[in-house]
């Protein structure tokens, strides 16, 4: 999902820093939120639990350039599962900021417009949980239904960004629709396995029976 260089130059670059701004400041307050319900010491580890987990996403597991941009195994789904929304949305910043930094510093004049791709839809995932799960259900007895919602949810509009960004730096040509058309093909992929990781992953949750631990959002056990 990474807007390679050279795809939006210019002044264009500068729009990636107002969309940023806007995700950063709705998921400050969220942050704000969990500070005060959890406290600072969960939400510390959750939010560097997310981190390193998101520098995982994109230096180890597989990766493919496919199209505009790359197709990466980021799990938002399971991180906001986890981890809770505010602490998902630190650790999805963090960790595209220490990638740049350290590993990809080419990427970072992108940071803005890649930090909007995945905390936009995170902000979008965390709505539509509230209506696909329903209040007072614990995470470990989602269905394989409402993880694929959920997926499809985060994934699209990972999607759908970068298929703005390309079009905002690029233009709307054959060539640029033909590309944006592998590339969310190869999405595709992902919103098949990601489910499936998300119910792995709840399913050890709900075996560790870690009712009310400071590691774990809330809601994963209820």
């Amino acid at each position: 999902m990474h807007i390679e260089p050279g795809v939006v130059t210019g002044a264009k670059l500068a729009l990636g820093s107002v969309t940023a701004a806007g995700a950063a400041t709705v998921s400050a307050k969220m942050v704000w939120e969990n500070l005060v319900q959890r406290g600072a010491a969960s939400l510390i580890a959750r939010s560097a639990m997310a981190t390193a987990a998101t520098v995982v996403f994109f230096e180890l597991l597989p990766h493919l350039a496919v199209g505009p941009s790359e197709v990466h195994l980021i799990l938002g789904s399971t991180l906001l599962l986890m981890l809770g929304t505010a602490p998902a949305a630190v650790g999805l910043a963090l960790g595209l900021l220490l990638q740049g930094l350290l590993m990809s510093p080419t990427d970072l004049p992108q940071f803005g417009m890649n930090v909007t791709t995945l905390l936009v839809p995170l902000l979008a995932l965390h709505m539509v949980t509230k209506a696909v799960v329903a209040k007072g259900t614990p995470y470990v007895d989602l269905t394989y239904a409402q993880a694929l919602k959920l997926s499809v949810t985060y994934q699209a509009g990972v999607v759908a960004w970068v298929a703005f960004w390309v079009m905002w730096g690029q233009g709307a040509s054959v060539a640029t629709l033909a590309s944006l058309g592998t590339f969310g093909a190869a999405y595709m992929t992902v919103v098949l396995l990601e489910p499936l990781v998300d119910l792995a992953v709840l399913a050890v949750a709900k075996r560790l029976s870690a009712k009310g631990s400071p590691l774990l959002d809330a809601r994963v056990h209820g």
